[in-house]
């Protein structure tokens, strides 16, 4: 996921390495908008061989950077 991260969203290195489960994302970091949200499931599609229906997240999974990697976790069963 921090991989994930720092690709479709430019992050440097260091700050993924820093995140931990309690990390704010979303409303946090400024490269997250509405339209990095739409490229970050996208590249989790590919990346984990998972479909992700629209009614499958809601604001409360970018909200940290546990709540995202329990989303992918959950997704990749």
């Amino acid at each position: 996921m921090r991989a994930l991260l720092r690709d479709v969203l430019g992050l440097p290195q260091g700050q993924v390495d820093a995140f931990d489960g309690n990390s704010p994302l979303f409303g946090a970091l400024p490269e997250l908008d509405s339209m990095a949200v739409a490229g970050l499931l996208t590249e989790m599609e590919d990346r984990f061989d998972i479909l992700i229906d629209d009614e499958d997240f809601d604001g409360d999974t970018f909200e940290t950077f546990g709540s995202l990697v329990a989303f992918a976790r959950a997704k990749i069963g």
